[in-house]
């Protein structure tokens, strides 16, 4: 998440200090000009440019919604790049006229001054409004190509309020910052950036249809790079640089990076040789002799504290300016003060009927677009599900992703499958669609013949008329799964666990023997194997029920921690063992985690296994070793993590193995890729070990933790589509 928060904070922090710093000038000129009555029309365009940001965002966000997925590809990718235009655009204005914003702005507040509020307000908003637009499209790009991560936004959000902190200290005087400098800086880290971004929405571009090339690529390093390491996701979330890149892209991300940082840095080095007559001309100039009213202005040492410009700099203003001081921004070149102006007399409205009315107007008018904006994608089917119109309003669909509007007609919540007729293979569904409502199915459509099936709840099942397609190419389907077909494997499987329950009785009979005769180092060594054999009996941990708690429960939310009485089992031994506790303290322990293992194995015949736990538990058993082993959250002072981390994939490789022919008949290249990447699991985890020794997950080096952290993060990702293949649908 981090790695993908450093663009998004890098985007926040300069494009809010640059909105900040035209905000402190335009308050600081009004205060100086003796206008302080004019702040709230400055705070209205601001909180305006503010809302219509935001509406712009959502607006991109909706509208992508809405789209197929080939075209929301291609949208990611138009913006992506115009995005990238954006940056650059504004990574070569703010490098050239950051030495004159000051006095820009101020000339603009003047004039707007001399023509009334509404110009005050306007100006305001076009200057922060800007900066506004242009953080909201970054920001929708970045959070784009990081997915489902948080991180764009908790950067940008850390930016924003960094940028706002330096802003008060600048306009405070109590911070003082080569502006110069810190925009040439963050302009070429920009650059960088951008050409990642470039390169992501050149590829989205091509996923989406619109450029060729998506196959040719330039290089491939998928399986010589661990993807979910550390590094690599480092690179993908900074640089949006990925194991694999298509010609266009790596040709778009260098011609970019060549041709704009060269530019860049040669505009940065121009100013650097100006001639020094400039700054001498400049610093002869005369200048403007303050009117009276600002030198009977009753509040001096308060206005001037307001103003961004340092007053020993306005005091010296007629000194040659070195070349270094000119590089700095609008805080340290020496501005004319400006004179008060005086406001015409202007019938008298409610103060906040303004401020409320520009502020509203983008929001009312994003709201208005998702309200009604509810329009189907192009070329989406509205289709009736019920037990009587089932299917109804279905035409053949032309060959390709399709979306499809289900609405539910009937009176009661269903499920929506569409299939093929003749094998009852499921392309696509929707589960407890309920009544009056509507939602869309989006499924890959080819040759073939296709019916829609409605399965109300308490209902029968309901077929549609079949349409036929033609002129398209094959579609995946899943074959359906009735209950009745993981009995045979459940049956295989509860043998596994009623003979492993078998031997962890043994196993922990011996751990209270050798409490009971005093040899500790015994006790560890048989505690560590019975770990192992309970371990290793993960699908069936939602059917141990209250008996896990007792077994191998934490201690994690008990109030007295590892004294509490709740706290027994596996754990609470393990504390026991490794820091210091005598062996007869120890005896009771083993002795109830004895007696609760030979009361789980006596329940365990006439518990209740669902059958569809089995393909969940295939992807849960990793998914919680992932979350508590290899992070070390359930060590007790064993250092053993990994070993369990090693019980765990041996029980997850059991379960798969009397899952193998369901999974093998509906997708038969699933198991290949899931072998491979439990033996290269299994392969980290044997290297962990050393004779009877685990390595404990806070003593690995970070190269190796993150290549099993990296490792355990593939095959959980290899192993999330089989709890899908092996739902049971209500489809035959």
């Amino acid at each position: 998440m981090w790695d993908d928060a450093f663009p998004s904070f890098l985007i926040g922090l300069r494009e809010g200090l640059e909105a900040g710093l035209i905000v402190s000038i335009l308050v600081a000129t009004l205060v100086r000009g003796d206008a302080k009555a004019r702040l709230p029309q400055v705070w209205t365009g601001v909180l305006a440019a503010i809302a219509m940001s935001m509406s712009f965002g959502a607006i991109l966000t909706f509208t992508a919604a809405n789209l197929s997925t080939s075209a929301q590809e291609a949208f990611g990718g138009t913006l992506s790049v115009i995005a990238v235009a954006f940056v650059t655009a504004m990574v070569f204005w703010m490098r050239r006229s950051a030495r004159n914003l000051s006095g820009e702005i101020r000339e603009k507040v003047t004039a707007a001054l001399a023509m009334g509020g509404g110009m005050l307000i306007l100006t305001s908003f076009l200057a922060v409004g800007r900066e506004g637009l242009e953080t909201a499209l970054f920001l929708w790009t970045t959070a784009r190509a990081a997915g489902e991560s948080g991180g764009p936004l908790i950067g940008a959000a850390i930016g924003l309020v960094l940028a706002a902190g330096l802003c008060w200290g600048l306009y405070r005087r109590v911070l003082r910052i080569n502006l110069g400098r810190f925009f040439t800086v963050t302009g070429a880290v920009l650059i960088v950036i951008a050409a990642g971004v470039l390169g992501y929405g050149l590829r989205d571009l091509q996923e989406g249809g619109v450029i060729a090339g998506k196959t040719a690529y330039a290089f491939d390093l998928s399986a010589h790079i661990d993807a979910g390491s550390w590094y690599a996701t480092l690179l993908q979330g900074v640089l949006n640089l990925t194991p694999a890149m298509t010609w266009l892209q790596v040709l778009g991300y260098g011609c970019y990076l060549a041709v704009v940082m060269t530019l860049f840095v040669r505009g940065v080095r121009k100013p650097a040789a100006a001639p020094a007559s400039t700054s001498a001309s400049a610093s002869a100039a005369p200048q403007p002799k303050p009117r009276p009213e600002v030198e009977q202005d009753p509040e001096p040492e308060r206005e001037a504290a307001a103003d961004p410009v340092p007053a020993p700099a306005r005091e010296t203003a007629a000194a040659p300016v070195p070349a270094s001081a000119r590089e700095t921004a609008a805080v340290s070149v020496p501005e004319p003060e400006p004179a008060p102006v005086r406001e015409p007399t202007a019938r008298r409205r409610p103060v906040w009927l303004l401020p409320a009315a520009v502020v509203a107007v983008p929001a009312l008018v994003a709201g208005l677009i998702v309200a009604f904006g509810d329009a189907k994608p192009a070329g989406a089917q509205t289709v009736a599900v019920s037990p009587t119109e089932c299917g109804k309003g279905f035409t053949a669909p032309e060959p390709g992703r399709q979306t499809f509007r289900m609405r539910n007609t009937g009176s009661k919540a269903s499920e929506v499958y569409l299939i093929n007729p003749a094998t009852n293979a499921v392309y696509g569904e929707i589960e407890g669609l309920a009544p009056g409502t509507t939602r869309d199915l989006v499924a890959t459509v080819g040759s073939g013949d296709y019916a829609w099936r409605c399965v109300p709840t308490s209902g029968k099942a309901v077929t549609s008329a079949s349409v036929r397609v033609s002129g398209g190419g094959t579609s995946q389907a899943v074959l359906p799964l009735a209950a009745a077909e993981l009995r045979p494997p459940l049956t295989a499987y509860r043998a596994y666990v009623t003979a492993g329950l078998t031997t962890l009785s043994g196993q922990t009979d011996r751990l209270t023997a050798d409490l009971t005769a005093g040899d500790l180092a015994k006790a560890r060594a048989d505690w560590l194997t019975a770990h192992d054999t309970y371990s290793s009996l993960g699908a069936a941990y939602g059917t141990f029920a209250d008996y896990d708690a007792r077994i191998n429960g934490r201690k994690d939310g008990l109030p007295g921690g590892e004294k509490d009485p709740a706290f027994t089992g596996f754990h609470r031994i393990e504390y026991g063992l490794w820091h210091g506790e005598s062996a007869a303290s120890l005896k009771p322990l083993a002795a109830k985690l004895g007696a609760d293992v030979a009361g789980l194995r006596k329940a365990f015949p006439t518990q209740d296994f669902d059958p569809s736990d089995l393909p969940l538990r295939s992807h849960e058993i990793l998914e919680n070793t992932l979350q508590f082993e290899l992070t070390g959250d359930t060590d007790e002072g064993s250092g053993t993590n990994l070993a369990t981390a090693d019980a765990n994939l041996a029980g997850t490789r059991e379960l798969l193995s009397v899952l193998r022919p369901l999974i093998t008949e509906r997708a038969p290249h699933e198991l290949t890729t899931v072998d491979a990447d439990i033996a290269r699991f299994q392969g980290l985890l044997d290297a962990a070990h050393k004779g009877a020794a685990w390595t404990p997950v806070g003593s690995l080096d970070p190269r190796t933790r993150a290549k099993i952290d990296g490792a355990a993060g593939q095959l959980l990702e290899d192993l999330a589509p089989i709890p899908d293949l092996l739902e049971i649908r209500k489809s035959a």
